[in-house]
This record gives structure tokens, sequence and C-alpha cells, in this order.
């Protein structure tokens, strides 16, 4: 099944997300921030990306750039799951390819997922 990364400060959010998408049959790890994020890409490529816009040490902003920067990735699936950023997030196209609010229905998390694991 497709791996899963989830990026998020928020630990108790993280947890409940990658419960909700290892129900679902994915494959899921977590990194507290983007920059662990990073890190653990270096190691297992992720099928897609879903971030939290707000997290110490690197934004989800910063990691969807690094990502779109690097040449081995940057076509790789990104979902940013945001509370007040989704705005500023909507501004630069290309950089997500899905901009979700906080709070968002699984359901439809899910069959994003599923379409953006199908078809990146």
């Amino acid at each position: 099944m497709a791996l899963i990364l989830v990026a998020d400060d928020e630990i108790l959010l993280a947890e409940m997300l990658a419960d909700l998408l290892e129900d679902a049959g994915y494959d899921v790890l977590t990194a507290p921030h983007g920059r662990a994020a990073l890190e653990i890409m270096k190691n297992r490529r992720p099928d897609l990306v879903i971030t939290d816009f707000m997290m110490p040490l690197m934004t989800g902003l910063e990691l969807a750039e690094a990502i779109r920067a690097d040449g081995d990735m940057h076509a790789l699936p990104v979902i940013l799951v945001t509370g007040a950023q989704g705005l500023l997030a909507r501004q630069r196209p290309g950089l997500f390819n899905l901009v979700v609010d906080k709070p968002y229905d699984p359901r439809m998390l899910l069959a994003e997922v599923e379409r953006l694991v199908q078809n990146p």
C-alpha cells in the first residue's frame, strides 16, 4: 500500500490523522516538523505528504517549497491541512496539490488522498 508522510507538530492531531490513514490501509510515517520530514524522505520516499502549516523549525510552506525545488521529489503530491493560513497557501499555485481547512471531513480527505496516490 502507499506510504503517506504526515508532518504536524501537534502530536495528537498527527496521531489521529495517522490512525485514519492506517485504518484505510495506508502505511504512515509522522514527523514533528518540516526538517524532520525532509530527513525521513532521505531514506523513505513517500507517495504523498500531508503537512500542517505552522510548525517549528520548518513550516509546511517551507517544506512544500523544498519538495518542489528537489529534482527527485518535485512532483510528489503535497496536501496542506491548515487553519487560518489556507488563504496564503492558495495564493501559491502549484505548491500544494490540495489545501484543506481545519476542521476537515475525514471522508473527503481520504477520497483526495486516494485520488492523489492513484494519479499524482
